[in-house]
């Protein structure tokens, strides 16, 4: 295993988890996909992690020369490698899709939040950022592996799937402005995202409603991971 792991591109069929914290989720989570855990010499608790892999069935090396060989960063001493798996959203919960997200680290942070507000679908339109490249799965300190998530290649596509969802896009000219409360009642809902750039275009206004962000004119936009933050926040109060 030691021999072949490389530093990773996207058609490969497995990827890594970077940092001791993130691969400790992988083992509590999808132990049956972790292929080996690699411990750098110098991490200080390598006994806590040989109990996790042990438990699970997982092998694991002790080898500094993999961290070399994939230019970690030099303070990440455990990496572990996992296969990658499919995975597709269910219709009968709420749903947030992403419009062509370009940014790894604003992808991984956006999991990361929808997992802690208990949203559990992620609907990425294509092109986007590649939601298993290790800064992705790092910057979302393991929640991809709480996330169902699907690809899909126009929003329409999206719309044709989930017909049943009350749609709402954040817009910089929403018609409606975002409040507490806004969330329908007794069916799922999608909140629709643009690109970190570009944002959403005009043909979004109609599709379902269009919502905005009130904010000051001394800046273009919110980032993007902040406004799926607060719209997230919202529609669950």
């Amino acid at each position: 295993m030691k021999n072949i792991i490389k530093q990773y591109k996207k058609e490969f069929d497995y990827s890594y988890t970077s940092g001791a914290s993130v691969t400790i989720e992988l083992l509590k989570t999808r132990p049956d996909l972790v292929e080996h855990v690699f411990i750098h010499s110098s991490f200080n608790q390598p006994e806590h992690m040989i109990i996790l892999c042990n438990r699970n069935g997982v092998a694991y090396t002790v080898s500094d020369a993999v961290f070399r060989r994939i230019n970690q960063k030099e303070n990440t001493y455990i990496l572990g490698v996992f296969k990658k798996y499919p995975s597709t959203i269910v219709s009968d919960t709420s749903h947030v899709v992403l419009v062509n997200p370009a940014d790894m680290g604003n992808l991984g942070t956006i999991i990361r939040t929808l997992t802690g507000f208990n949203i559990h679908d992620l609907a990425i339109i294509t092109p986007a950022a590649d939601i298993w490249n290790p800064k992705t799965i790092r910057a979302s300190m393991g929640s991809l592996f709480h996330m169902r998530f699907q690809h899909f290649e126009s929003i329409y596509d999206y719309i044709d799937s989930f017909s049943c969802h009350e749609k709402y896009s954040f817009m910089l000219d929403g018609d409606l402005e975002l409040y507490s409360g806004i969330a329908p009642k007794h069916q799922p809902y999608s909140l629709v995202f643009g690109n970190e750039a570009t944002g959403l275009d005009e043909s979004f206004k109609s599709i379902g409603t269009s919502v905005k962000i009130p904010q000051s004119i001394l800046i273009d936009s919110l980032n993007l991971s902040v406004a799926v933050a607060l719209g997230v926040y919202l529609f669950k109060m």
